[in-house]
């Protein structure tokens, strides 16, 4: 059952990487994939912080509490179920940017974006589509990058959202 998921997996990679190839493609998911780094994860929290009135300042600091509290158990997963990525298992994969180091499972960059949107989606209802598009963006991206396996970025959207869920609640 494993191999078979795996190998529906890779199939699914295979098309976002190796099919969806375009000029247009590679810059918008070269460009988005950011969003999700934490650089911008880190920064936009911290500018919601000192930018947003003080009666809705507690979202700022609901999107900032669920991007540390979410980091916890992606490097706590990454080092005990060390899973290589996707560039190292399969050699046909196109590669836009230099290699990661870390491991692939679960993707960083897609527990990130979600961790920090999440509140918002809550408090700002009429945002959460777009916001959303913006999250599966960076998800997408990921894999079409080379970086990640579907499910690397499948438990990055539950392991974010939970923890934007979470703080939503434990700051509310």
């Amino acid at each position: 059952m494993v191999g078979w998921l795996y190998e529906r997996e890779c199939t699914v990679f295979r098309f976002v990487n190796l099919t969806c190839h375009s000029r247009y493609l590679t810059s918008l998911f070269g460009f988005v994939t950011h969003a999700g780094g934490a650089r911008t994860t880190i920064l936009s929290t911290l500018l919601l912080l000192a930018l947003l009135p003080a009666p809705i300042k507690v979202w700022g600091l609901q999107a900032a509490f669920a991007l540390a509290a979410s980091h916890i158990p992606v490097h706590l997963i990454k080092k005990y179920y060390p899973r290589h990525r996707p560039y190292l298992a399969m050699p046909e994969t196109k590669m836009l940017v230099y290699p990661l180091k870390d491991h692939s499972f679960p993707s960083g960059h897609t527990t990130a974006i979600f961790s920090v949107l999440t509140p918002f989606v809550f408090h700002l209802p009429s945002l959460a589509l777009p916001l959303i598009a913006l999250g599966s963006l960076v998800a997408l991206s990921r894999i079409y990058l080379g970086h990640h396996y579907p499910s690397d970025v499948l438990v990055g959207v539950l392991l974010g959202g939970g923890s934007g869920i979470l703080s939503t609640l434990i700051l509310g």
